[in-house]
């Protein structure tokens, strides 16, 4: 199944090269979709790539060809070679909203690595962008890390994972947040609260839990699920 943007890209592409007998250009596909950027154009392209809905003709300028439509594709095999992105939940506190459509997508920004491990700088400037299913959002600002690190894989977080992160001052105890320490770093725990003492604990036996006192400990956003890139 198509992704809403993915069927409206496939569509505006099939109904231009109707029209004109040429593909759009970039700007063109990212003006009609609404996108921030080009790069979201490029991952959806990739995406129909894949699925056996376009392929790109080589040595030729704004060259697409619409293999199939949607409604051709019931029954089509998987495509093979490299997945795109899966997204699957890990955990989160999603609240509560009208009912979406399951191929919702939203797009956040991806704002840099974050340390499941030991801390590293605090998150940097927006450098990408990714779909993200409405389906495990929810209210609110959200935004993506990419972790770096090992210190969460019992909680199913690996290194090279996508966090999606609902922005956020506040968590409760045992809730895996981004947290801020000393305001100069940024990593990926789990919140415990002991007395007027804040715990970033890992899930992996490896690393000890911190303790910091409640004003060295800022929350930056909580987790709410997880996408995964399978090679």
């Amino acid at each position: 199944m198509l992704t809403r943007k993915q069927h409206e890209l496939l569509m505006f592409i099939h109904e231009r090269i109707k029209e004109s007998g040429v593909s759009p250009s970039f700007d063109e596909m990212k003006e009609a979709l609404d996108l921030a950027s080009k790069s979201g154009i490029h991952r959806l392209i990739t995406a129909l790539e894949e699925r056996g809905f376009l392929r790109r003709l080589p040595h030729r300028a704004r060259a697409l060809e619409v293999v199939k439509l949607p409604q051709q594709a019931t029954m089509a095999a998987p495509p093979k070679g490299r997945g795109a992105f899966q997204p699957k939940v890990v955990e989160g506190d999603r609240q509560s909203a009208d009912p979406i459509a399951a191929n919702d997508t939203r797009d956040l920004p991806i704002l840099g690595k974050i340390a499941a491990g030991t801390p590293i700088e605090a998150i940097q400037h927006e450098r990408d962008r990714i779909q993200v299913p409405e389906t495990i959002l929810g209210a609110g600002e959200h935004y993506v890390l990419e972790v770096q690190g090992d210190s969460m894989i019992n909680a199913g977080i690996l290194d090279g994972d996508f966090v999606v992160i609902r922005k956020t001052p506040t968590a409760n105890s045992g809730e895996i947040v981004v947290a801020l320490v000393m305001g100069e770093e940024a990593t990926l725990k789990r919140l415990r609260r002991k007395g007027a003492s804040v715990a970033l604990e890992a899930a992996n036996p490896a690393y000890e839990t911190r303790i910091f006192g409640p004003d060295q400990v800022q929350v930056q956003g909580k987790l709410v699920g997880l996408i995964r890139r399978y090679h």
